[in-house]
């Protein structure tokens, strides 16, 4: 006779509930702090006191900040990387980025125990026979993974050991799915953007991230691109221990180094203003070669690191720059790379024009509802694909009335685009967040040359004709 314990039953019953529980827990929780706003909205529009109608909002933001905390710190998975990007300093108001940006690398850790069975399971050896030593504390706990440093029997240097959280990847795609409903939601009322299929490609990135045999072997491919390419601003890129890779456990090199969120108080713990001049030639360092880098990558190489959030960027010795975690990585088709290229010197030239057919050669489809259309599809562009910031303006916010996408309708966006697209945030986040500002368009303009005239579509006279250096400085502060 068939009998079940009482205990299995609540387990399965709670297991079967886990994906309901979470989607209330989420939709509740969103739709109380997208009422907040609108009801600010509703009471600013009442007062003329520009003070007090300032005041109003961040006492707004200042609530909504600690409800996005406790959403994102709570539901974890997928809702970390949000915060990730939810934090940039461009983007949210000043309250959402210092109460987001604790969130990097904060996820729960999983035990040791069940770390040292994964490692065991998946490499076949007993814990002993694979390490020398095994740090049990994690250097970092991230949404899918975290990170051990280790020493690997028969090797001089340290590793560092990721080992995937189990459980994680089924909430993940519970989590992706209520962000789709909420993003069509939020597509029909508030933002004229085409924010759906930027879902659809976050989905697919997500799924990549749970097979580490494809982070190893994109790792080896760019750190490869670079040693042939990226010879004047080098960027590192851990290297890969050969019989170390599983699709749930990594081993690479450990790179010792300071990661860029702490930049500040480590120049500061050396007696140096971080807002004073060395720090900020310092400062402008790391952006020109994270920079050159990402140019390199996107314009020649079409393949390249799509996950440039500060906790996966270490300051090493003499500011060098190394880039971790290749978990998120995108190829872009010959036609998206040149149509890039096509919009970058578009940008920085600043013509309207030709940013209209670059935005058409792409396969952006936008709607003008302004009467000076074409100019504010320039800004729509410079806000989405390029670093650069109205004068003056440190937050631009796509909600706000001043934003361009209140002007201009994105109707369809292409969802191999959203990883250049999402890249451009965080770099643009990274250099307002050192109070450095510049145009990745103007400082990727010779390479856009080069690879249009590469690919035959940019004559060698109009190269030599526009070309006035390879890295012109650029950066204001």
């Amino acid at each position: 006779m068939f009998s079940l314990g009482l205990q299995d039953f609540q387990e399965k019953l709670a297991a079967q509930l886990v994906p309901l529980n979470r989607s209330v827990n989420f939709w509740v929780r969103a739709v109380d702090v997208y009422t907040s706003y609108k009801v600010c909205q509703f009471r600013a529009g009442l007062i003329r006191d520009a003070e007090k109608r300032e005041a109003l909002w961040e006492r707004q933001h200042e609530l909504a900040a600690e409800k996005m905390y406790s959403l994102c710190s709570e539901l974890g998975g997928l809702f970390l990387k949000a915060a990730q990007i939810l934090g940039k300093p461009d983007l949210a108001p000043a309250a959402w980025v210092r109460r987001l940006v604790t969130l990097c690398d904060k996820a729960p850790a999983t035990s040791i125990s069940v770390v040292q069975k994964i490692i065991e399971e998946e490499m076949g050896q007993s814990f002993g026979e694979i390490f020398e030593r095994f740090d049990a504390e994690p250097i970092g706990s991230a949404s899918i993974a975290q990170v051990h440093r280790a020493k690997l029997r028969g090797v001089r240097t340290d590793v560092a050991v990721k080992v995937q959280h189990p459980g994680v990847q089924q909430l993940m795609i519970i989590d992706i799915h209520n962000l789709q409903a909420f993003a069509l939601f939020l597509q029909k009322t508030d933002i004229k953007f085409d924010l759906f299929s930027l879902t659809k490609e976050v989905e697919k990135q997500v799924g990549y991230e749970f097979d580490f045999l494809r982070e190893a072997a994109a790792m080896e491919r760019i750190q490869k691109f670079f040693s042939h390419n990226n010879k004047k601003a080098p960027v590192s890129v851990p290297r890969v221990f050969p019989g170390m890779v599983t699709r749930k456990v990594f081993a690479m090199e450990f790179i010792d180094g300071i990661p860029i969120m702490n930049l500040g108080e480590e120049i500061a713990k050396k007696g140096l203003d971080p807002g004073g001049k060395i720090a900020m030639l310092g400062k402008e360092k790391i952006l020109r070669s994270l920079t050159l880098a990402y140019g390199q990558m996107i314009l020649k190489g079409g393949f390249f690191h799509a996950d440039p959030h500060p906790g996966n960027i270490l300051i090493c010795k003499d500011m060098e720059v190394a880039l971790l975690d290749y978990g998120q990585v995108k190829q872009l088709p010959d036609n998206l790379r040149l149509g890039y290229a096509n919009l970058v010197l578009s940008m920085a030239d600043d013509d309207p024009t030709r940013v209209k057919l670059s935005f058409k050669e792409l396969g952006i489809k936008t709607l003008n509802i302004h009467a000076d259309g074409d100019q504010e599809l320039c800004k729509v562009a410079q806000r989405m694909f390029d670093t650069k910031l109205p004068p003056g303006k440190t937050v631009v916010s796509p909600f706000s009335d001043e934003s361009s996408l209140h002007k201009v309708s994105v109707q369809s966006f292409p969802e191999e685009l959203f990883s250049v697209l999402r890249t451009m945030q965080l770099l643009r986040g990274l250099s307002v967040g050192m109070g450095i500002y510049y145009s990745c368009a103007e400082q990727w303009k010779p390479i856009a040359e080069e690879a249009l005239f590469e690919a035959r579509r940019l004559e060698n006279d109009n190269l030599k004709a526009r070309r006035r250096g390879f890295f012109r400085r650029v950066f204001r502060r």
